[in-house]
Formats: structure tokens, sequence, C-alpha cells
């Protein structure tokens, strides 16, 4: 595949590369429901999912106070470190689709809202750590998902064009910020059902990477 000039790919973390929304849900209830919030499935993807800790703990923690706030995102953090352990696994497909990025010389980030303790546990989990050019943290930044800033810096590192680029993420928020930024972005449905991902902003859904939309838009995006 000869690539465009610019050509990209793009990866959210959590719930992208490998499959964390039930162990988040369960992180956040431990520390959430001291203050009367439980958490189902369709509340999480709708209100949690893909939005910065700060967020979260000003929407739901809004009477407590800002270090509180910091200490209580913290302790949900250390939570799902915990549960994750050594229990995460990638995407079906998704090893091979790194494989034939790096034979094609196609440039890769990952660009997340989780901190970047989590980020990286994550992606050494996974034994992807060097696989990907730049690592982006929304938390790092001036403004996180659904902000276009996170995606906007993952391109700016790689060189990229968003025109000639993919985007590969499972919440609305993240969508939101990748074609914002004006990328062309499939949406994975690991907590998210086709109908949302369209409706958000998604040109394509799939279940995993294994599905062949995925190889058609990177030949669509990505290649003369």
């Amino acid at each position: 595949m000869k690539l465009k000039p610019g050509a990209a790919l793009l990866f959210d973390i959590d719930g992208t590369l490998t499959d964390t929304d039930a162990l988040h849900m369960r992180a956040f209830n431990h520390v959430l429901s001291p203050f009367g919030h439980v958490l189902n499935r369709e509340r999480y993807c709708r209100e949690l999912q893909g939005f910065p800790n700060s967020d979260i703990a000003a929407r739901f923690l809004p009477g407590v106070e800002p270090s509180r706030q910091a200490a209580i995102m913290a302790e949900k953090e250390a939570v799902f470190r915990d549960l994750a352990g050594e229990t995460l696994y990638p995407l079906p497909g998704l090893m091979a689709l790194l494989d034939a990025a790096d034979q094609t010389g196609i440039p890769m980030a990952a660009v997340t809202n989780a901190p970047r303790v989590n980020a990286e546990m994550i992606l050494s989990a996974l034994g992807l750590r060097k696989r990907f050019r730049a690592l982006v943290i929304g938390d790092e930044l001036a403004h996180g998902k659904p902000h276009p800033l996170p995606y906007l810096e993952g391109l700016r590192a790689l060189g990229a064009d968003p025109g000639s680029s993919l985007a590969f993420e499972d919440s609305r928020s993240g969508i939101r910020a990748a074609t914002a930024a004006g990328i062309a972005t499939i949406g994975i449905a690991t907590s998210l059902g086709h109908d949302d991902l369209i409706a958000t902003g998604a040109v394509a859904s799939v279940k995993d990477f294994d599905d062949r939309q995925v190889r058609d838009w990177m030949v669509q995006r990505l290649s003369v």
C-alpha cells in the first residue's frame, strides 16, 4: 500500500485496544457509591465513559472540596489498576493490524483521557508501549476529550494530516474529539452499539479489528 503524505493511525486505549469498561465501572461504583451514585452500564456509557476525571468529579462530587475530589479520583484509578492486574488482552485482530501498519511504515499514536500511569500500565500489559510513536494524555493538556485538542496533538506529534488519517474510538467523547479534529473515526463496539457510534459521528462501527471494514477504511483513507 502506497501511503498518502501525512497518513497515520490514532488509537484510544481503554475500550479500544482492550476491553476495560467493566473494570472502570466497578472502580467508579467503589468510590462513588458512598456519595449515592450507583452506575449501571447505560449510565456509565452516557455520563462517564471517555470523560476526563476532572469533569467526572465536578459532575458527581459537586459539594466536595477539589483536593478531596482529586483524592477520590486517584483512589478510583488505583482500584482500577488492582482490578486490571494481568487480565488485559488485546482486542481480536489488533496485533495483526499493528504489525501490518509497522510493515507499511504507518506512524501510530495512542490518544487517551486516562492518567499517564494507567495508560502506561495498559500499554505495558499488552506489550504495546513501544508500538506507538506518541502517547497523548488528555489530562496533561489544556483540554481533554471531547475537545479535539488531544487528537490535534497526536497529529502534530506524528506530523500527520487529518484527511489522510484514521482514528479508533469506543466512546462518545472520543469520537467527538477525533471527528472535531477532522479525522475519520471507526467506532469500536465494546460498550456502545452501532446506532450510538454512528449517531455520534463514527464512519463505521466494528466489533473488533478483525472486521474487514477496518482494512477497507485504511485503504480508503491512508493510501494513494
